[in-house]
């Protein structure tokens, strides 16, 4: 049997399949044995002379979430990749033109990188974006990498890959503007042309960043790349290192894990709803069977549904966090009693009005990000001073029935952190927790007090989406 980039023995593409399997239950796709067997059914199935049908076997039986979908198209492409090398124009013109070195067959090219060169790729490249041409896309991506992304390897024979370098040489993001101009030439509104341009740069950029993994898999090994160069699936993406087109999977996937999350806490809460023994209920109805109670009757069990309050850091450096997380929290705004929300980078600004039953979430996500200007006297996040302000001038908002939930990363540049009035606020409500996105290691490492704040409001670390779901569903 044969592989779709090659022709490997049977035994070889058993060990390719295994190792491909781990990789994805490494990356956090739960694969399972029975899905292992699923796959291996289906690839029997299907022709492999074509590379796609294979991908869509083994995604149809291994991939369960459309947010793992990038991850596994990422690790196939490692593993089965849609070509070698430079491909097979590597002695001639286009996907083989690469700086001078061999190419993964043994055989010299020369360098093509320079002025002329570059300026005929992105007139190119420009069309390609403009036509939408997907596979010239595909073929300028590795070009792109082979031209202008080579770098010197580490030993003899070696070579090495950097999109970055490619990037920066060709500038793709610069050809934006006239591809709005086409686009708006095709009767679409500036908005619309905008957001297809940059949609279609940040698919070629992907496409590139793919291509260079594909190269340095051949030479170190497709674990190597997929331990250290491949990115995590959005719901694990780190919410401080996620890029404007990982915002947008992020922010889709909201609602559906506040939909999973609801459904799951009303089982739970069904399940659970009886409440105490109603004796007396109880002994009347035995009389019926003499006196043996063969039927309990129990008191309604009285709903404990939390009043929240919403402390959230707003400042640059974990913007992205609090966007995900008030958006969640406006999500499920129905598990909670009352929902009060507290935005602040050096001054406290409310935001409640934005959780109200009827909310657009266009319109939320729009106020939200104005409501920052607001927050904001001198830019420079302070802690304690927003602390100190909600203790001053929201004391209402707290109280009995109230739990505080906190988000932000505890750096308040060396500012006074209001330790004693924090501790009083969270004295005289029911509970208090504390969502910091950055890894524990970077816990009190320059101006971040993690710690001091720790001791007085229990800090969780939540850097993803998973962890935020585990969160919300705990605190509910």
């Amino acid at each position: 049997m044969s592989g779709p980039s090659g022709g490997p023995s049977s035994s070889g593409l058993l060990d390719r399949h295994i190792a491909f399997l781990e990789a994805l239950r490494a990356a956090g796709l739960a694969v399972s044995l029975a899905e292992d067997l699923d796959a291996v059914a289906a690839l029997s199935a299907v022709q492999w002379g074509s590379r796609q049908t294979v991908q869509a076997a083994y995604a149809a039986t291994l991939v369960k979430k459309q947010s793992q979908r990038p991850t596994f198209d990422a690790l196939f492409d490692l593993w089965f990749p849609r070509m070698v090398g430079s491909g097979a124009g590597a002695a001639g013109t286009g996907a083989g033109a690469a700086a001078d070195g061999p190419d993964a067959a043994g055989q010299e090219f020369s360098v093509r990188d320079g002025a002329d060169a570059l300026r005929d790729f992105r007139e190119r490249l420009a069309e390609a974006l403009a036509a939408d041409d997907q596979q010239a896309l595909a073929d300028l991506a590795a070009e792109m990498v082979a031209t202008f992304g080579a770098m010197p390897g580490r030993g003899p024979g070696l070579s090495s890959w950097s999109a970055y370098t490619a990037l920066q040489r060709v500038s793709p993001g610069e050809l934006v503007d006239q591809l709005v101009a086409g686009l708006l030439a095709e009767g679409r509104t500036d908005e619309e042309a905008g957001r297809t341009a940059g949609r279609r740069v940040d698919a070629f950029t992907r496409r590139v960043e793919d291509d260079a993994r594909r190269r340095i898999a051949e030479e170190k090994g497709p674990e190597h790349v997929a331990n250290v160069a491949l990115r995590p699936s959005i719901d694990r993406l780190d919410f401080l290192s996620a890029r404007r087109s990982d915002l947008e999977e992020m922010r889709r996937e909201i609602y559906p894990l506040a939909r999973r999350l609801a459904t799951r806490l009303t089982k739970e809460h069904h399940a659970q709803r009886r409440g105490p023994l109603d004796f007396r209920r109880t002994v009347r109805a035995s009389v019926s069977t003499g006196g043996v109670p063969l039927t309990t009757h129990h008191k309604p069990k009285r709903p404990h549904r939390t009043e929240l309050v919403v402390l959230c850091d707003v400042s640059g450096s974990v913007a992205n966090f609090a966007q995900f997380t008030l958006l969640l929290v406006f999500a499920l705004r129905d598990h909670f009693q009352k929902v009060r929300a507290f935005t602040f980078i050096d001054h406290v600004h409310e935001v409640t009005h934005h959780f109200k039953p009827g909310g657009d979430v266009v319109d939320v996500m729009t106020d939200l990000a104005a409501s920052t200007s607001h927050a904001a006297l001198w830019g420079r996040t302070n802690y304690g001073r927003a602390i100190t302000k909600l203790a001053e001038n929201h004391a209402d908002a707290l109280g009995p029935k109230s739990s505080l939930l906190v988000l932000g990363d505890a750096r308040s540049n060396y500012s006074d952190l209001a330790l004693d009035t924090l501790a009083e606020l969270v004295g005289g409500i029911r509970h208090a927790w504390w969502l910091n996105p950055e890894h524990r290691r970077h816990w009190d490492n320059g101006d971040s007090a993690a710690s001091r704040y720790g001791a007085v409001v229990p800090m969780v670390e939540c850097r993803n989406l998973t962890q935020l779901g585990e969160f919300v569903h705990d605190i509910l």
